[in-house]
Order: C-alpha cells, then structure tokens, then sequence
C-alpha cells in the first residue's frame, strides 16, 4: 500500500465515525428516532421534550371508563420515511 492509499484510508476512516456523529446530533435536533435494520431504515419524529401541551410525554390521557391517549401535535403529524433495504423471508409454515 503507497503512502497515497495509506492517508486516504485514515482519512476515510476518521470520516465515517465522525458522519455518523453528525447525522446523530442532527436527527436529535430535529427530534427524530432512527432504526435501522437489514430489511428496513425508518426515521420517525418524536414528541419534542419543550412543548408546551404535552411537556413531552407526547400526549395525554383522555378520561372515561376507557381511557385513551390522545396524541399531540408535536410529533403525529409530522411524516415518517421508511426505506426497504432487503424483502423479508416468506414463512415455508406457521409461526405456531
């Protein structure tokens, strides 16, 4: 390996984990969650911890004998992305 390929691989590789920190502090600022698996990349919004409605918890709850929770709209209205990486396995028989 030339001296030429030995900087870039080092330069390559201090790139990437510093990348990495940089799309992680912005997907907090935007108040984003990424998943990532082999199958699929998802980055879905989450409640901002500032908001005045639902203080961050991301909703609250709505009373009655069946209480359900009602969502804010810090976070439920804002669009989610998915990208398919690889389709998942059919199942040759029942899960069961």
């Amino acid at each position: 390996m030339t001296a030429r390929h030995l900087r870039g691989a080092l330069l390559l590789a201090a790139a990437v984990p510093l990348a990495a920190a940089t799309a992680a502090a912005a997907l907090r600022a935007g108040h984003l969650k990424l998943y990532a698996d082999r199958h699929r990349i998802e980055i879905t919004a989450r409640p901002r911890p500032g908001c005045p409605r639902c203080h961050g918890e991301g909703g609250w709850w709505t009373g009655g004998a069946f209480p359900e929770m009602e969502a804010c709209g810090c976070w439920y209205d804002r669009r989610e992305l998915r990208i398919r990486l690889l389709p998942i396995p059919a199942w040759n028989e029942p899960p069961f």
